[in-house]
């Protein structure tokens, strides 16, 4: 008698809950969209491409901004592949510090810490990024982590509270592995970069250069010089 009252007890439980879905995960917070408006304010920007570009039209773009005891970082650029910024002791590419973010084959977007040897990266396990996230949309690679300032004497990582040059590069993956960037002279920062120190600096991209090289400006003042002057 025990035993049906049991299974009738079964029954009875398993039809009043026949039909209600499981519990399913709360959805994933969406990517919180890169504000430009705060460049040279609370965070400081490079922006490389078109002049007015912002961090969604821009070639490149990278922020940076001290939170506490970290360093945020926000990288975005046009391409489908990578985007990485490298902290180096001059302009050139080698013995650097890199960090990238790597757009892989299912989609995901991964911060990956690498070394420069020569003009080969080469990955480190020891990553010091945390709080990662990104995104790949419109064909565009965005991403955001943060990094300590200080870290313990390690030649791969730097301490961020001295100033670096800031390398800027980006290129195309291949199975989730970086390969060589989009152009043969990435951006590089003008001068040192202190994070103490908000700016908003844009750099024009390769077609919007032509007339501000000094080659172009020389050309252009002996042409007008030519044509004020007459010809004899």
């Amino acid at each position: 008698y025990c035993f049906l009252l049991l299974v009738f007890y079964l029954v009875m439980v398993c039809s009043h809950f026949t039909g209600y879905p499981f519990p399913t995960a709360p959805p994933v917070d969406p990517f919180a969209k890169i504000r430009v408006d705060d460049c040279g304010k609370t965070k400081g920007c490079f922006r490389y491409g078109k002049p007015g570009c912002n961090a969604e039209t821009c070639d490149y773009f990278l922020s940076y901004r001290r939170i506490g005891a970290d360093v945020e970082f926000e990288l975005s650029a046009d391409t489908d592949g990578w985007v990485a910024v490298g902290f180096s002791s001059d302009k050139k590419m080698g013995g650097d510090d890199v960090m990238a973010c790597v757009h892989d084959d299912n989609g995901r977007v991964r911060i990956q810490h690498f070394y420069n040897v020569g003009q080969w990266a080469k990955e480190i396990q020891r990553n010091p990024a945390r709080d990662e996230e990104g995104v790949f949309e419109n064909n565009r690679v965005t991403c955001r982590f943060k990094r300590p300032v200080y870290v313990p004497r390690e030649e791969t990582i730097v301490d961020l509270h001295l100033s670096w040059y800031y390398l800027f590069a980006w290129g195309p993956a291949i199975q989730g592995s970086i390969t060589r960037h989009d152009i043969d002279s990435p951006p590089v920062s003008e001068r040192v970069v202190s994070i103490y120190k908000y700016e908003d600096i844009f750099m024009p991209s390769a077609a919007y250069q032509t007339f501000s090289s000094p080659f172009c400006l020389l050309l252009i003042v002996a042409l007008t010089f030519y044509l004020l002057m007459g010809t004899p």
